[in-house]
């Protein structure tokens, strides 16, 4: 790891990554790609060690309450985040003043932070994204070998769900002859159908490679999974959109599911439902008033 001193935290969308690179070692992550232009190596991650003090001054400076997205280009429960713990203290700026939060991980260590989540959506709304992906455990520590399999992002999704912390499971990608099966797809299905999640987010079934990011994920393939790499080459060449050749049929399967178990998988509104701010205590202050 290393060290960075930032000039700003929040994006236009107010979205924020502490850190950049990640230690997960999925063998798909697109955030590989040299179009996102990094400077260090993937594993070497950086750490933008005044984000918490760029975010209160943020916060401060805002006019309205708003929601503030974290997790999208790089997980903010890293391993080195055990130590660190900028992420927590960035979560505890946001339930400090009072905005809500949307939060993306695949890591149980967001369990650490559960007493912050809970008072974060006591006064808003706290929305916890987990990456499902492949069902079968032992084939997840080899499509994403350093973080927690996928049973135990289960119980994550079922503990938020026992503390009211609404939730949305992400469920891609998916790996064309590897978890683009119908026994996975169910599998997970079935974990946001358990855990009551709000929402499924779901693009497709298939994936995307990008320069950077193929070449990582041939040479995983070459390891685990010997002769894949020339079908992939033989079936997509260098293409960008990697798309599943039972898509049409999953897919609908995937819309079938969501349904018939109210599971929002509208990406649309569950892009809206995560960027919109809630206030929940105004209504007690009302309510109080009303007497």
């Amino acid at each position: 790891m290393h060290e960075v001193q930032v000039k700003g935290i929040l994006s236009a969308q107010n979205g924020m990554n502490i850190y950049r690179g990640c230690s997960h070692g999925c063998i798909y992550c697109d955030a590989r790609s040299t179009c996102y232009q990094m400077k260090h190596d993937f594993e070497d991650i950086e750490v933008k060690v005044n984000a918490p003090q760029l975010l209160e001054k943020a916060l401060k400076s805002k006019r309205k309450k708003c929601m503030i997205g974290t997790g999208a280009m790089s997980d903010p429960y890293l391993h080195l985040e055990k130590d660190l713990k900028l992420t927590r203290h960035c979560l505890e700026l946001i339930d400090e003043y009072g905005f809500g939060l949307a939060i993306q991980t695949k890591s149980d260590i967001i369990l650490r932070d559960l007493d912050l989540l809970k008072s974060i959506n006591r006064k808003t709304k706290c929305v916890v994204q987990m990456t499902l992906t492949t069902y079968d455990d032992e084939l997840c520590k080899i499509v994403e070998p350093n973080v927690c399999v996928t049973s135990r992002r289960a119980e994550v999704l079922n503990i938020m769900k026992e503390e009211g912390i609404p939730t949305i499971c992400w469920m891609t990608p998916m790996l064309p002859f590897i978890n683009d099966t119908e026994e996975n797809i169910c599998g997970i299905l079935n974990y946001a159908k358990q855990a009551k999640c709000y929402g499924l987010m779901f693009f497709d079934i298939g994936m995307t490679l990008r320069d950077g990011d193929r070449q990582y994920y041939y040479k995983t393939l070459d390891a685990h999974f010997p002769g894949l790499k020339e079908r992939y080459r033989k079936t997509y060449g260098d293409a960008y959109m990697v798309p599943s050749l039972n898509r049409k049929y999953l897919n609908g399967l995937v819309h079938k599911f969501c349904r018939e178990n109210k599971i929002v998988c509208n990406t649309d509104k569950l892009f809206a439902y995560m960027a919109e701010f809630e206030d929940k205590l105004a209504g007690e202050q009302l309510s109080i008033f009303d007497f």
